[in-house]
């Protein structure tokens, strides 16, 4: 039984949990991800693990209402246990692969849309742990939904928000605030990381393509299963079939193809798109709970 520490309300519909979970918060690293289940009978649901600490033994997961299981998830109050906390999955950020004094050459920039900042955080922090302070753009619809501003802004070399109404800092896009900083400020950057929505992460790479500047994308938001037996998470990046929960889920943006992962990622919100994907699972041999969530 995995207990849970600490919770809170980070905005509309979107949580914060520290769970207990020593073996997982000793071998995270940032970029991966846990499956969580309520109880024996719950939902496998993949998460993108927010931080960790390896002293207390803690991991921090942020999710946000989309269904009944999460729904039922946020109902679990500090000191409720989960069923299952198994972790950490997929491969870790390249970044913590590079070398360090090469890192500190770069100049890099975290691009997160709405939730995508809870993966976003332990990068940046695990960068500025090791002597590198990232720039951050952080988007959200309204000030309302803005994540982790607080914990940013202290591990951040310039913290830069955007919101759809203009309700707290940049009024537009997060496409539309890198594009200024780039054009107007002249801020020069050697790699682009981007994490959230699809529709982000794709026009985000379609971007700096243009600009010349290797960019990663996190693919988390078509993982169904998270241990590769599903096929649900099958993507095409570079003309080569990979799976976001056992390949990535980080992969070369300029290299995915965004449309084929859009067109799979809808499917999973219909009744009809669940069932057909079940359909093509059983037809390839492959049996598994689908764990979206909902």
């Amino acid at each position: 039984m995995y207990k849970i520490i600490a919770k809170r309300l980070l905005a509309p519909n979107i949580y914060l949990m520290d769970v207990a979970a020593p073996r997982v918060a000793k071998a995270a690293n940032p970029g991966q991800f846990v499956i969580v289940k309520m109880d024996e009978k719950g939902e496998r649901i993949p998460l993108t693990i927010c931080d960790y600490d390896k002293t207390a033994g803690t991991v921090t997961i942020v999710f946000q209402t989309v269904g009944c299981s999460t729904k039922k998830m946020a109902l679990m109050e500090e000191g409720d246990n989960f069923s299952d906390f198994v972790g950490p999955l997929g491969q870790p950020s390249e970044l913590v692969e590079e070398d360090l004094e090469a890192l500190k050459k770069k100049n890099i920039m975290f691009v997160a849309g709405g939730v995508g900042a809870a993966p976003v955080y332990p990068q940046v922090k695990w960068l500025h742990e090791h002597g590198i302070d990232a720039d951050a753009i952080v988007g959200c619809k309204s000030k309302d939904y803005l994540l982790l501003e607080t914990e940013m802004k202290l591990v951040t070399g310039n913290l830069y928000i955007a919101t759809d109404d203009g309700s707290y800092g940049y009024k537009g896009f997060v496409t539309d605030l890198l594009k200024d900083l780039i054009e107007k400020e002249g801020k020069k950057y050697d790699l682009v990381v981007a994490i959230g929505p699809m529709i982000m992460m794709k026009f985000i790479a379609q971007l700096t393509k243009n600009y010349g500047i290797k960019t990663i994308v996190s693919m988390n938001p078509v993982m169904v299963d998270g241990t590769g037996m599903c096929g649900g998470c099958r993507l095409t990046v570079g003309g080569v079939t990979k799976f976001a929960c056992v390949d990535g889920p980080e992969f070369d943006g300029h290299l995915v193809d965004f449309n084929e992962a859009m067109r799979r990622s809808t499917q999973y919100q219909t009744e009809e798109g669940r069932a057909e994907i079940e359909r093509q699972k059983k037809a390839e041999g492959h049996v598994c709970n689908l764990g979206l969530g909902e």
